[in-house]
């Protein structure tokens, strides 16, 4: 399992092995094993060091904890973010309010809304498959689907305008 993480005003490209007792990070590799304790925190030992890890939240890629009592954030992207990424993907272009843009080439395999339809932000609003994979494209704000430019079944190239949606309020 393969993640980046930004952190401390760096960036890591941590993999773990399949039983969590390994992990490489920038291509060194650490032993590594968790201890869970009674408070709810837990114990990390990355070879001969050991941390105190606490206070856990998650809110989508963003991280934020304590390490031996000092408040942390992290960025963390996980495999399939990072290969939407390499694939072309990037969030911020689906980002601006109205807009919904094809993230990479592809075909239109459905689109779960209609032209004049009320939507809310995160509502799937196009279901586009690129590389036999389906990817699930969310409305960016909401509002009013104004316009669909596409049709099922049509093959897509990158950046090419998928649907606009007014904004509400």
């Amino acid at each position: 399992m393969q993640f980046e993480t930004k952190f401390n005003n760096g960036s890591y490209l941590v993999s773990f092995n399949e039983t969590f007792t390994g992990a490489s990070v920038d291509g060194r590799f650490h032993e590594v094993s968790w201890t869970g304790q009674k408070n709810g925190r837990r114990l990390l030992r990355v070879g001969n060091r050991l941390f105190k890890v606490g206070n856990v939240e998650k809110d989508g890629r963003q991280l934020t904890f304590t390490l031996n009592g000092s408040r942390h954030r992290a960025e963390v992207k996980n495999e399939q973010d990072l290969l939407l990424e390499q694939l072309g993907f990037r969030e911020d272009e689906m980002s601006s309010a109205g807009k919904v843009q094809a993230p990479m080439p592809g075909k239109i395999l459905e689109i779960p809304v209609n032209e004049n339809e009320e939507i809310e932000q995160g509502q799937p609003v196009v279901i586009l498959e690129a590389m036999k994979m389906e990817n699930e494209l969310k409305a960016p704000a909401s509002g009013r689907i104004s316009v669909i430019h596409v049709h099922r079944g049509d093959s897509v190239e990158k950046n090419q305008p998928l649907l606009e949606i007014e904004p509400r309020g």
